[in-house]
């Protein structure tokens, strides 16, 4: 004969279905996951409409237009985590690049020299941004929107004043050429998909972005500021170091995309990067970021970048017209706007 069930066991059974609610409700409720949907919606559509996109040899050409995405994304969405924009950041992936050449071939320097230098300029640009936002008081859109066309008449101005055209020379024949390419052009195969370097460092920018974010004294900083930069001050966060460290980290990112971009090509066009900026804000949007600041995930920007790169490469494989790819990313944008702004407002709510 069975027993009947005790209050306290309706009771116990009740708040483990509340628990198991809250748990999905949690994970829902992630920066992340309107993004990890968006991949694989994505994803199955091209694989039915697309008949490259089924092939594993394809696999490695998709992630690396995503990685070349996704390797600026990440750092652009710590920043907007924090509250502030960098609309430079993709011509400072093309000063960086220009810089090493124009260094290596204009004064002759070994190559890792003029890589070491580039490095140093990227983090200085970096430096000067975060350090004019914090004594300035404007906008961080108007200061970087500044930097934007500075480096974009230096890259242009420079390289033609040196080459006396818009691209920089070849430097493959210089000492330390052939040692730099083997870590910035370097790739390898798995099987039929070839991976290229960038692949390599998108991933690992990736996992430390979200353990800093996460899991670090400095992430719960990044997530103070933009949730109220004035609260954060008072309870004694470096908001100016803080800051200033995230452009750095955009300047750091940005030299290692530029030296990709430099070693696998041999040289730079000085009319690169431009409108790139964009696309690494609505990577970080598409990914979970809020534009106002407070919320926001290096994963899902890393998830944004996939969709961009996946779409790209699949509107060309199902062979659209490559004009409606832009088209996409002013719906993505609205689309993950509203999705983000109602997640976070339900999360709030909870």
């Amino acid at each position: 004969m069975s027993t009947p069930a005790t209050s306290s066991d309706s009771s116990s059974a009740a708040d483990d279905r509340v628990e198991n609610r809250h748990v999905l409700a949690r994970y829902l409720s992630r920066p992340e996951i309107g993004s990890l949907f968006g991949v694989l919606a994505i994803a199955l559509f091209f694989l039915i409409v697309a008949e490259p996109f089924r092939h594993m040899a394809n696999t490695g050409t998709i992630l690396y237009q995503a990685a070349t995405i996704g390797i600026m994304a990440v750092p652009v969405a710590l920043l907007m985590v924090a509250g502030e924009f960098d609309l430079s950041a993709g011509v400072a992936v093309t000063t960086a690049g220009m810089s090493a050449s124009l260094l290596a071939w204009y004064f002759n320097f070994h190559v890792w020299a003029a890589v070491g230098l580039s490095l140093l300029i990227a983090l200085a640009i970096g430096a000067i941004n975060g350090f004019m936002l914090n004594r300035s008081g404007l906008p961080s859109f108007l200061i970087t929107l500044a930097t934007f066309f500075v480096l974009q008449g230096v890259n242009l101005g420079l390289t033609r004043a040196v080459t006396g055209g818009v691209a920089s020379n070849d430097i493959s024949d210089m000492a330390g050429f052939d040692s730099a390419k083997a870590i910035f052009g370097a790739s390898f195969s798995i099987g039929p998909v070839n991976i290229k370097i960038p692949i390599i460092f998108w991933i690992i920018l990736t996992v430390i972005a979200a353990f800093v974010l996460l899991r670090t004294k400095i992430g719960n900083w990044i997530f103070a500021i933009g949730d109220d930069e004035k609260a954060a001050r008072a309870v004694g966060v470096p908001v100016w170091k803080v800051r200033i460290g995230l452009y750095m980290f955009i300047g750091f990112c940005a030299w290692l995309s530029g030296m990709h971009l430099l070693f696998a090509f041999n040289r730079v066009q000085s009319g690169e990067g431009i409108g790139n900026e964009f696309i690494f804000i609505i990577a970080a949007v598409v990914g979970g970021c809020l534009l106002t600041g407070g919320y926001g995930s290096a994963v899902g920007a890393s998830l944004g970048a996939l969709m961009f790169g996946m779409t790209q490469l699949g509107i060309n494989y199902a062979g659209w017209n490559p004009d409606w790819f832009k088209a996409f990313l002013g719906v993505m944008l609205l689309a993950a706007t509203l999705l983000n702004t109602f997640v976070k407002r339900k999360a709030d709510s909870r």
